[in-house]
């Protein structure tokens, strides 16, 4: 059973005295630096010169400075920037600013699981990982709710880096919802694992799969954007208020039938397979690498498929059809 930490394990106290900076300002950053501060926490931003994030965060009441500054100020540190810069940032602003004692942070366990960063042995590292979109943390922060996190101690060199991280994992609203205890490696495998097989890699591929077989079958691309797209938010809604079973319960007796009949049919043994042999590229840092290369090669498989994937006609069609739905407040991206 796994090891759940709520409000009444957590003592902000443990943390009030800390300097913590957390360095960038986006989807994750913005969520952590607000709801730290609004829990009274001695909190700077990091971020580059000319960062278009910096006006944004000073909008917001934070204080900001630029990252080797946070650094050289905080003892409780928190990387938030993209895993394929951090290792850049670690080498050029942390590691000369690291003191003994100090708490080196995550919300992601990647660059320290693959061997990109390797703190010193006199620092806390730890690990706070929100599993929600950092707008949603902050959301639901404000409402006096929370967001489940994940925690984990890679390195204990003060003795007291689970109550700090636990503190933490309070102070942003973590453990308000439950904050789950993990390792470095289990969060970062099973990360991956889950984008690139179910929630981003396989459920894209098996919208298209859907909306070409039915297109190429002579059925109109409107409707088969509907049926293999649009809807696709209802039923996982359903998953996400009661898991499959609510889902199956919801819907009707012949989509319930339909379920059973044909979903093995689509997610067979070779699926299986591949989801397998995803998640050993993963475990034995393959995957790590081949992404590691691709960003210093200047990424260029990575922004040919991005290109790629954003004229398919699934998303041209989409793009139509949710002009003429402003209720669902459609966003466009260039």
């Amino acid at each position: 059973m796994a090891t759940i930490y709520y409000d009444k394990d957590a003592d902000l106290a443990q943390i009030k005295d800390r300097k913590i900076a957390v360095l960038g300002y986006g989807s994750q950053g913005h969520a952590h630096a607000l709801n730290l501060k609004d829990s009274g926490m001695d909190v700077r931003v990091g971020l580059y010169e000319g960062s278009p994030s910096w006006e944004k965060a000073e909008a917001a009441g934070l204080r900001v400075v630029p990252t080797a500054q946070a650094c050289a100020e905080a003892d409780m540190i928190m990387v938030l920037i993209p895993d394929t810069k951090q290792a850049k940032v670690y080498k050029e602003a942390i590691e000369p600013n690291l003191k003994p004692g100090d708490t080196l942070m995550f919300g992601h366990g990647f660059n320290i699981r693959f061997g990109q960063i390797v703190p010193p042995e006199d620092v806390d590292v730890s690990m706070v990982a929100p599993k929600a979109p950092g707008h949603r943390v902050r959301e639901l922060f404000v409402e006096g709710v929370g967001t489940p996190v994940l925690v984990a101690v890679y390195q204990d060199a003060t003795g007291h880096a689970w109550p700090d991280v636990l503190a933490y994992a309070k102070a942003i609203g973590g453990t308000r919802a439950g904050a789950l205890v993990t390792t470095f490696a289990e969060e970062t495998e099973t990360d991956l694992f889950g984008e690139q097989a179910v929630l981003c890699g396989g459920v894209s591929e098996l919208v298209k799969a859907g909306f070409e077989t039915l297109v190429n079958a002579g059925y109109q691309p409107e409707i088969a954007y509907f049926e293999v797209l649009h809807e696709l938010k209802l039923i996982v809604d359903l998953f996400y208020r009661g898991g499959l079973t609510y889902m199956r319960y919801s819907v009707s007796d012949t989509a319930e039938h339909g379920d059973y009949h044909s979903g093995r049919k689509v997610i067979n043994e070779q699926s299986r397979q591949a989801m397998k042999q995803i998640l050993a590229d993963i475990q034995s840092g393959a995957y790590a690498e081949e992404w590691i290369e691709e960003n210093a090669q200047g990424r260029p498989n990575f922004n040919a498929r991005r290109a790629e994937e954003r004229s398919h006609p699934v998303e041209q069609v989409g793009r139509e059809l949710r002009r003429m739905m402003p209720w669902l407040d459609p966003v466009e991206i260039d």
